[in-house]
């Protein structure tokens, strides 16, 4: 599967869940994208890319994690107060970064039930390893202060856990991750996918849980439509109508997590023959 690249999106633990579903059922079918040459996770997908990179664990086992009773596992809850100032923050900015900005003043802002730490922690232990796959991988987290998109890799000097920690940090839900002297927020924020980082691959697939922009951060399929115009051959998925019914009205809900996965498994008979047809091309 030379020169591919493998995009899993922001979406919440119901995200993650379906994308490990899609993924399972793909390489079910015969369409096996672990072997991709470059991961790129944002948010709910660096905790997904790097379970898939360690290699440590295959789909079937993976998924079987999905399906497991989530007790213990920490969720949480964008609120009704939090969602307007979510919108505000649309409404009054005009660039990305200028949006991670503000998102990251109302994260600073918020007081939440969890510390940074114990958050450090529950990522962890959601990770096969704490090291870096020998693969390529690249986890994407907002710079905090100037609302930047970063993206970290083995050669970034930045521990596993503390690059998946920033990148799924979700503002006013789950603590501002701090390491190397700034602070980070989720990769998300950027945009759903930031599928523009596969740039350069000739075959790219997009797992997108959030298949929505708004007018500052580009849809999944808007930065597909880029790559397919720089002569790129791309797949992207959304959720069907079931997966949207089994995420329920809370992404970050545990509880949502094995009917989440059950329907990525059931949407991939769908797209087995598109992904092939980019895989193999």
């Amino acid at each position: 599967m030379a020169d591919t690249a493998l995009v899993l999106g922001a979406g919440g633990v119901t995200g993650g869940a379906w994308e490990t579903g899609i993924l399972y059922g793909l390489a079910k079918a015969g369409v096996d994208l672990a072997t991709a040459d470059l991961i790129i996770g944002s948010s709910a997908g660096a905790v997904v890319g790097a379970q898939l990179a360690s290699g440590l664990l295959g789909l079937p086992e993976l998924y079987e994690l999905q399906l497991a009773d989530p007790q213990g596992m920490t969720g949480g809850k964008l609120g009704a107060l939090t969602f307007l100032r979510y919108a505000g923050a649309v409404l009054s900015a005009r660039t990305p970064e200028a949006y991670g900005r503000k998102l990251a003043r109302i994260a600073k802002g918020a007081h939440l039930g969890i510390t940074a730490q114990e958050r450090r922690t529950a990522i962890a232990g959601r990770l096969l390893s704490p090291d870096w796959p020998g693969r390529p991988l690249r986890i994407t987290a907002v710079d905090a202060a100037t609302g930047e998109l970063h993206t970290f890799g083995k050669d970034s000097g930045v521990p596993l856990v503390d690059a998946v920690t920033a990148s799924s940090a979700v503002p006013a839900v789950w603590p501002v991750a701090t390491f190397g002297e700034r602070s980070w927020i989720d990769g998300g924020v950027h945009s759903p996918a930031n599928a523009h980082l596969a740039a350069g691959y000739g075959r790219v697939v997009v797992i997108a849980p959030t298949a929505s922009g708004n007018k500052v951060i580009l849809s999944p399929r808007s930065q597909a439509a880029e790559l397919a115009a720089k002569g790129a051959r791309v797949e992207v998925i959304t959720p069907d109508a079931a997966a949207k019914k089994a995420f329920g009205r809370n992404s970050l809900d545990p509880g949502r997590r094995a009917a989440a996965a059950r329907a990525g498994l059931a949407q991939s008979a769908a797209h087995t023959e598109a992904v092939a047809a980019v895989v193999s091309s």
